[in-house]
């Protein structure tokens, strides 16, 4: 089981170069065996209007918003606290054929400016555009609505069949960055995983560099059919990343598990492990728990406690078929502090404690 993990390598300077010239960010693709590279066709564009109204877009059939906020919901308002709130989201088979539907591209926007960093699963699409228009339209909403200054890396395409997907974090740059190094697609050579998760290690921005809060992301999305195998590799995976030469110990799994957290095999049986989701639905038919968070409680002490999924229906005002078509995964979060902490919850200073060594 060691084998399964190989640090992947960055993808090319020049498509870099070439992905920063044409406003799409970072966009880091971490590389294994067989990755892809980008087609050598242009590949067309697409181009979203930003409504004037966010709430109420002229091409879109949904109502307007009234956005709730309770002991489960973020705030409607982009966080500016000394915490974080890290997102996954399954987006549903994000291709071409959604990303021409306006008010869904609209509403998935806005999903993400509600979060500080959201892993996404289930990009695909061989159009190398999709992903920077995107976050085009997360930056710049129109309207009353404050420009961001979202950033991302999406890993390399994944899957055993013709219909792959790429794995995809959304980043406040105001609030995180990302180390360019530290991500890569997990290397499998036992084909024990359907679909490769993508690791990546940000820190928080806006306090002291020796203080801020560093950790790493695991991405990924189990096989459907092969749920229990796969969750008993995620195990080994978990464990290699927290041995990994980074040292890092908040390690922070996330994504589409297929299981809920009572039924997690071999990786709900580790020692410390917590699922910030426990006892509720996930799913847009609201009936399966599929999405998940999950953390070395001992380890992370930046965890608030607080947690939980955003209702997409009850935040928009859709019925279920309207929310089915943004996707059949609701959102999934939990809140952490910006402060990296030692194991009795204080404020850890990394100089000091190097000094200290």
């Amino acid at each position: 089981m060691q084998r399964i993990l190989s640090l992947g390598t960055l993808a090319a300077i020049g498509w870099l170069a070439w992905t920063f010239l044409q406003g799409g960010g970072l966009q880091q693709i971490a590389v294994g065996p067989g990755a892809n590279q980008p087609s050598s066709q242009q590949p067309s564009s697409t181009q979203y209007r930003s409504p004037g109204n966010w709430n109420a877009p002229a091409s879109s059939p949904y109502q307007s918003t009234s956005t709730g906020n309770n002991s489960i919901q973020p705030p409607g308002q982009p966080n500016s606290g000394p915490v974080i709130r890290i997102a996954s989201f399954n987006v549903q088979s994000l291709g071409n054929a959604k990303a021409a539907k306006q008010y869904v591209m609209v509403r998935l926007a806005d999903i993400v400016r509600k979060f500080d960093l959201v892993a996404i699963q289930e990009i695909r699409s061989t159009n190398d555009y999709l992903v920077p228009d995107f976050v085009q339209l997360v930056n710049n909403p129109g309207g009353n609505f404050p420009q961001r200054r979202f950033d991302y890396v999406i890993g390399q395409r994944v899957g055993r069949t013709t219909n792959q997907e790429q794995f995809l974090f959304l980043f406040d740059t105001e609030r995180i960055e990302v180390d360019q190094q530290s991500v890569y697609t997990i290397s499998d050579p036992d084909d024990m995983l359907f679909s490769e998760p993508l690791v990546a290690t940000f820190s928080t921005r806006g306090v002291n560099p020796d203080e801020a809060f560093t950790f790493t992301v695991v991405n990924n999305r189990t096989d459907p059919v092969r749920v229990n195998d796969e969750l008993d590799a995620l195990a080994e995976v978990y464990r290699v990343v927290r041995r990994s030469a980074r040292q890092e110990d908040d390690v922070i799994l996330v994504g589409d598990f297929h299981s809920d957290d009572r039924h997690l095999s071999r990786l709900g049986q580790m020692p410390g492990i917590f699922p910030t989701i426990a006892g509720v639905w996930t799913n847009t038919r609201q009936d399966k728990q599929y999405d998940n968070l999950i953390l070395h409680q001992p380890s992370t002490t930046e965890y608030t406690g607080r947690s939980g999924v955003f209702d997409v229906m009850r935040n928009y005002n859709l019925t279920e078929q309207q929310a089915l078509e943004i996707s059949d995964h609701f959102p999934v979060w939990a809140e952490f502090s910006v402060y990296e902490r030692d194991y009795a919850g204080r404020v850890a200073n990394r100089r000091l404690e190097g000094a200290r060594r």
